[in-house]
């Protein structure tokens, strides 16, 4: 039987199962009734062993000259690099890959410095499993704490990390210095009167001591904001409704005086608080509307009365100049006749009479007596 091997192949004869040697491209002859056959195999890539093991293979010399072995030890990785480019990424093993039309270069990283990952290229990274590192993003005006089984390496600056996940657990805390704003939403609390309202509070901080907050207490915010809550109940309890309402603005001044008092402790200085919204029960605020209204509508009696108590003074005074002076009388009269005017559409002109003549009945002339 004769067997042809293409320049992009590569055979492997067996002969009663037990392998003899690689074929290379070109005519070969095989006897099957000795028991002899050929397997196939394309020469790209990494070489696909369906009936022999990489072991076996190695010690025949034309299966290592036309192949790349690469044997990785444990705890390292391999890049596997294809004319120039990066292929794939190879965990702990021996591989095999066809050198015939194609050139092949590896790259062994060791991972059993976490840290050592951060000095590889970038760009690496993107190639490697996620699985095999830890990656942390510091932003600016951010620090990261780096630790290892727990215990405190050192600070980390604004920028990209990434660290090998091996027999050492790598974490890191990422610690936000900047002012931060404390949302306390819906706090409903009772007043002094018995009251119930909900409350919509708000401060600013900035951790002082990141590295502190984040090994002696455990969950930081959590901490500063039930302090602050708790402090906010404490003093809204102690006042009345309308006193509450009155002195809404100063509230937050007074829960900010409170809060300071540990800020040593919570590792934190708080900057700024305030009340945003005081939310009313239904019937409180149905209550105080009414109130509201009937406060406004008898500001508006008062109002009206007191613009009534004035225009009627302003009558008096100018029914006084009239009485005194008939000239400015007359102008009245004119006054009002040109309103008058204004609201006429037509006039009738009679015989035996002129219009003026009809203008001097309407409004006779006063004698120097009366």
């Amino acid at each position: 039987m004769k067997v042809i091997i293409s320049d992009n192949e590569r055979g492997f004869l067996f002969k009663h199962g037990v392998y003899k040697g690689m074929l290379m491209p070109g005519k070969h002859h095989i006897n099957k009734l000795f028991g002899e056959t050929c397997v196939r195999s394309f020469a790209y890539g990494r070489v696909i062993l369906d009936r022999l093991s990489l072991p076996i293979l190695r010690n025949d010399p034309q299966f290592a000259q036309c192949t790349n072995i690469i044997e990785v030890p444990d705890n390292n990785l391999a890049i596997h690099f294809q004319d120039g480019n990066i292929r794939d990424v190879l965990e702990a093993g021996i591989y095999a890959y066809w050198a015939v039309h194609e050139k092949n270069h590896f790259e062994l990283v060791d991972m059993s410095d976490p840290d050592s990952a951060n000095n590889l290229p970038t760009h690496y990274m993107k190639h490697i499993p996620a699985k095999f590192y830890l990656g942390a993003n510091v932003s600016v005006g951010e620090v990261g704490l780096l630790f290892y089984n727990g215990d405190y390496q050192r600070n980390l600056g604004a920028g990209q990390y990434f660290f090998w996940r091996n027999a050492i657990n790598v974490t890191v805390s990422v610690v936000d210095m900047r002012l931060q704003q404390l949302e306390i939403p819906g706090q409903e609390i009772l007043t002094a009167d018995k009251v119930g309202l909900r409350i919509n509070f708000v401060c600013g901080f900035k951790i002082t001591n990141p590295l502190a907050a984040v090994t002696k207490l455990t969950d930081y915010m959590q901490q500063i904001y039930v302090h602050v809550q708790l402090a906010l109940r404490s003093l809204v309890g102690k006042y009345r409704l309308d006193d509450l309402l009155r002195q809404k603005d100063s509230i937050g001044g007074q829960v900010l005086e409170e809060i300071k008092a540990r800020e040593a402790e919570l590792y934190v200085k708080f900057e700024n608080a305030g009340v945003k919204d005081i939310i009313l029960p239904g019937e409180i605020r149905d209550i105080m509307n009414t109130v509201l209204v009937a406060e406004k509508s008898a500001q508006a009696s008062v109002i009206a009365r007191r613009e009534e108590t004035a225009a009627t003074k302003s009558l008096l005074e100018t029914a006084k100049l009239m009485d005194e002076n008939a000239t400015l009388y007359k102008l009245k009269e004119l006054e009002y006749l040109e309103r008058i005017c204004d609201r006429i559409g037509n006039i009738s002109v009679e015989p035996g009479g002129g219009i003026v003549e009809g203008l001097r009945k309407l409004l006779p002339v006063r004698n120097k007596g009366d």
